[in-house]
């Protein structure tokens, strides 16, 4: 069947079977069904240029078609189709028969920059994609169907290579970065003195807070392996003299003492009794006044909305054994339990939510 008569409406109408079917409305077509369902060709074609460096090779200035698809090393059959259709995807711009970066994947899509966040792409790309290719049978039994389907561990692997971790606490800076200067600016830091970042990874959130304030003084909270590169990455900025590392693990050591708690992209790892027990832990070491910030891509109070919430939530089931994505509603609940005696819940940048509890 032509292109033509999946979005011809008439076309549409006569193929659809019954004569009932000649009553539904003129102007619906499968337009949207069909973007959806096939979606997964534009996903792909965006993770493929990141992992090709497509943005990164046009990080000093537009190229000439032929010189970009020879410095890819590309093969010419379907070259041009491919940058082309990065042009039609909003990701590249054309003019005069030279690609170029947008403002967006400028920032955001070249390796050479602080600002780059393609590092959770290359992992979609190397990991996730063919894993959702099993989604239905999670969605049938349960059980995650990454690296521990055939076990193995990823996260155990990561953290056993140096170069494999550096590249995924990389990641998490990456797609952390928008709540953080967010998080920065939003919440009333003035009337705090000190700060812990539980799961801190890289240290991305606690240099953004850090920077935004400068009477503040923090720690990053995380597993030992962490510690040489959060280091670097704070001395980097040079914050070293205020910002602290604490190795431990949240579920056998207790969270270090601070004014301000905050977890970020840690809950959603975890089934419900884990959700509460750290909750219940952060409620435990804040002094009285003292604040837990929770940000994650929380899921609307309605469950309506938030598409990404929602598929990051089944992304947990895929790559956890009892993590999910919640609503603010549901973390306050928690928080209420924990003792916290008021909570609040603050947008923060795209699908991402804060939700705060004072003790």
């Amino acid at each position: 069947m032509s292109a033509l008569a999946l979005n011809d409406p008439v076309q549409t109408q006569i193929n659809a079977g019954p004569a009932s079917d000649l009553t539904k409305p003129a102007d619906l077509t499968p337009e949207g069904i069909l973007q959806l369902g096939l979606g997964f060709w534009a996903s792909k074609t965006l993770l493929s240029a990141v992992e090709l460096g497509v943005f990164t090779q046009l990080g000093q200035g537009p190229l000439p078609g032929d010189i970009l698809i020879e410095r890819l090393d590309l093969h010419p059959r379907a070259a041009r189709d491919f940058l082309d259709a990065l042009v039609a995807l909003g990701m590249l711009e054309r003019g005069g028969g030279a690609y170029a970066n947008t403002p967006a994947t400028d920032l955001f899509l070249d390796r050479t920059k602080n600002s780059y966040v393609g590092g959770m792409l290359e992992m979609a790309n190397a990991r996730l994609y063919p894993f959702w290719n099993h989604l239905t049978e999670a969605l049938k039994t349960g059980a995650p169907q990454n690296e521990t389907k055939h076990g193995g561990n990823f996260f155990s692997e990561v953290y056993a290579d140096e170069a494999r971790l550096a590249d995924f606490l990389k990641a998490m800076t990456g797609i952390s970065m928008g709540s953080a200067v967010a998080i920065a600016r939003q919440f009333p830091w003035a009337e705090y003195k000190s700060f812990a970042d539980i799961g801190t990874a890289q240290g991305g959130l606690a240099v953004q807070v850090a920077l935004a304030n400068q009477h503040l003084e923090g720690i990053g909270f995380d597993l030992p392996p962490v510690q040489p590169h959060f280091e670097a990455f704070i001395e980097q900025h040079g914050l070293s003299n205020r910002i602290k590392f604490r190795a431990g693990d949240f579920f056998a050591d207790p969270m270090p003492s601070a004014d301000v708690l905050i977890m970020g992209h840690v809950l959603h790892d975890w089934g419900l009794s884990e959700k509460q027990t750290l909750i219940q832990g952060a409620y435990a070491v804040l002094p009285p006044g003292g604040a837990l910030i929770v940000y994650d891509t929380i899921i609307d109070d309605a469950r309506r909305q938030n598409a990404f919430g929602l598929l990051m939530s089944l992304n947990m089931l895929i790559e956890t054994a009892a993590g999910a994505d919640y609503t603010a509603a549901d973390c306050a609940e928690w928080m209420r339990k924990a003792g916290f005696k008021s909570t609040r819940s603050e947008h923060l940048v795209g699908p991402e939510t804060m939700v705060i509890g004072i003790k």
